[in-house]
């Protein structure tokens, strides 16, 4: 195979509609818009959420609640978690996201006490529950922020 020979599949390529090319088209005249009206002029979209002049379901509805745009998100792991890591290992974001266990973008990392751990690691983490801290350092691991 050549270059001059690469060429997309069959049916890939599709040729815009031509508007306004005389009556034998079919898409002559009116160019597919109709007889008059808002849409057949220049310029006569509105804009997302226009209801004809009602007022609009976005002003309708209360406002309601807070957003605290300061707040910070966790990435959550659970102690279960950390029992396919191997004794003595220094488990920290990195390592968890090359794991799979962390995906997607997060402000730290916190390990909450769900299930059992008898290994020994290193954890490093922003946050940790009591619990998720009494476990580890039970299976004689350690916990340490980054």
């Amino acid at each position: 195979m050549k270059l001059h020979e690469l060429a997309p599949p069959k049916g890939a390529k599709k040729s815009r509609k031509r508007l306004g090319r005389g009556p034998g088209s079919g898409h002559g005249k009116t160019a597919g818009k109709g007889h008059k009206g808002q849409n057949a002029r220049s310029g006569g979209k509105t804009v997302v959420g226009f209801e004809g002049g009602q007022m609009p379901l976005q002003r309708r509805l209360p406002k309601r609640g807070f957003a605290n745009i300061f707040r910070k998100q966790y990435a959550v792991i659970n102690v279960r978690d950390l029992e396919r890591f191997e004794t003595g290992v220094e488990v920290d974001a990195k390592l968890l996201r090359d794991m799979g266990l962390v995906s997607g973008s997060y402000d730290g990392i916190k390990i909450l006490g769900h299930g059992e751990l008898s290994k020994a690691v290193t954890v490093k983490a922003d946050k940790w529950s009591q619990s998720a801290a009494q476990k580890i350092i039970n299976a004689g691991g350690s916990i340490q922020e980054p």
